[in-house]
């Protein structure tokens, strides 16, 4: 069996056994009951808009902050599944002899590993962009509003999960598979809050309290991501609706859209954090 095969075939596997999780389970309630709430959110939004309370452009302004608050709620739900798929993919399995049985096959843990991640990202890829169109769809039957770019803002978030799982696995190869999911999470919530509190202090003119944000997102690209995702999913009118820079302070609302420079940042760290996996998978005791 060639290696490419190999590298397929465990990451078909892995895909098979993710899907067959109980966190699937929970994933798949989070989200329909988030998209049954957002529906009911943005039928509102329409009545309101349908009135005498609220204008046409007022409700699509309205609309797009909702929608970048709503995808929050989405990437936050792919964190979690993604981390806690995770951890279990190698420090599960060798805790329970599966590894073992594998690898005494002649197959490079490299392989193993780059099996897996590709499933992992398969999956993770699969989950954002079916629930993240499906609430583009929910969004356009209630309101009429579509995102001015859907399929660059799906593409980020699925680069955002990328990221995160890459990170889990990781930690998954030191630590147990609860931990290395917590801690990966932790870390998406700290970077996201960091990201909040640098753009506030960009919006003051506080360059200290920006390099924050800045900082942060150089060393888990989540956020930075999160942000490029936002700028694809709101209308082209909302900053200047809500105060041109001064709406970088606002979390649900992205004053610029990412760099070529920083996209390459993102598939570099990942490359380097996967190397970093490798390495430690390589040195692990069975």
């Amino acid at each position: 069996m060639t290696t490419t095969r190999t590298v397929l075939t465990i990451a078909a596997l892995t895909l098979r056994e993710a899907s067959r999780r109980r966190v699937v389970l929970a994933l798949t309630g989070l989200t329909v009951v988030l998209l049954i709430l957002s529906g009911w959110g943005f039928s509102r939004v329409a009545a309101e808009a349908g009135g005498s309370t609220m204008t046409s452009g007022e409700a699509r302004l309205t609309a797009s902050i909702m929608l970048n608050l709503v995808m929050f709620g989405f990437s936050l739900i792919a964190a979690l599944g993604t981390a806690f798929l995770a951890g279990p993919t190698l420090s599960g399995e060798i805790e329970s002899g599966i590894a073992l049985a594998v690898l005494a096959r002649p197959i490079r843990r490299s392989a193993v590993l780059l099996g897996k991640w590709l499933g992992l990202v398969g999956f993770g890829t699969g989950f954002v962009v079916l629930a993240g169109l499906a609430q583009c769809i929910v969004v356009n039957a209630t309101v009429g509003y579509w995102p001015p770019q859907p399929a660059a803002a799906l593409a980020f978030l699925a680069a955002q999960t990328t990221v995160l799982l890459t990170l889990a696995l990781l930690l998954s190869t030191a630590i147990s598979p609860m931990a290395s999911g917590v801690v990966a999470v932790g870390l998406f919530g700290a970077t996201w809050i960091a990201g909040v509190v640098g753009a506030i202090g960009g919006s003051l003119g506080n360059a200290a309290v920006a390099r924050v944000g800045t900082i942060s997102r150089m060393l888990l690209p989540t956020d930075g991501l999160w942000r490029g995702a936002m700028r694809a999913f709101q209308d082209p009118s909302a900053l200047i609706e809500m105060g041109g820079s001064e709406a970088e302070a606002f979390p649900f609302l992205s004053a610029a859209p990412l760099t070529a420079t920083y996209l390459v940042w993102a598939a570099v760290w990942v490359a380097m954090i996967w190397g970093l996996a490798a390495v430690s998978f390589l040195r692990k005791d069975m």
